[in-house]
């Protein structure tokens, strides 16, 4: 593995265990046994850094919205992106923990925030819009469909978060994050779609699963 990719990974390790504020280029070069100019070589400001993992993430998570099994409904792949968008809030913690922080000390990287919402909104609604195609949802006011999708939005963007602040609450576990989104679609779900969520629910669960040929 190249050093710049080590770089990339041993951040991430320390951002999601003392967050952004508290780890420098010097606590990764350390934790990696190389100078600290090396480090700086390559990626020459902590703006930078985290630019380059938030590159990475949003690749990585490009991917599973547009990568999809011929044989899925819309609402299986809409599942078992769920599943995905939860994994990476553990994957990528800091990112959703720190990102007022973030966003406050890093323009360049909260423009990049808003660029990347704006393109997820985008994605979504076509999503939903298959869904009413494949008379899976009701077909209601555009309005109520926008409120929706930001509810999702926020409900992914502080999930973490939330958890933090709520930590006696029971939403903790695995998978309550997918379960919660869920609850948000469901009412406007048609029979044939409630028919099919609950098949896909019985075939995968609700945590992270790879996509099957069945």
């Amino acid at each position: 593995m190249k050093t710049k990719d080590k770089i990339l990974l041993t951040a991430v390790a320390l951002y999601n265990k003392s967050g952004v504020q508290g780890i420098t280029s010097r606590h990764i070069a350390g934790e990696m046994g190389i100078s600290h100019g090396n480090l700086d070589y390559h990626y020459r400001s902590k703006e930078e850094l985290i630019s380059a993992i938030y590159d990475k993430m949003r690749a990585e998570m490009s991917d599973y919205f547009i990568t999809r099994n011929a044989n899925s409904s819309s609402i299986e792949h809409f599942h078992l992106l769920l599943g995905q968008l939860e994994e990476f809030q553990y994957k990528y913690r800091f990112i959703n923990l720190d990102v007022m922080e973030i966003t406050r000390a890093y323009p360049k990287i909260s423009l990049l925030l808003q660029k990347t919402s704006e393109h997820r909104k985008e994605q979504m609604n076509a999503l939903f819009q298959e869904f009413i195609s494949d008379k899976f949802m009701l077909e209601i006011e555009a309005d109520t469909y926008e409120k929706i999708q930001h509810i999702i939005r926020v409900i992914i963007t502080f999930w973490l978060p939330q958890r933090e602040v709520l930590a006696t609450e029971k939403f903790t576990e695995k998978g309550s994050m997918v379960k919660s989104i869920w609850a948000v679609i469901c009412p406007y779900l048609t029979e044939s779609g409630k028919e099919e969520q609950e098949r896909i629910i019985n075939k995968h669960g609700y945590i992270k699963q790879e996509p099957t040929n069945d």
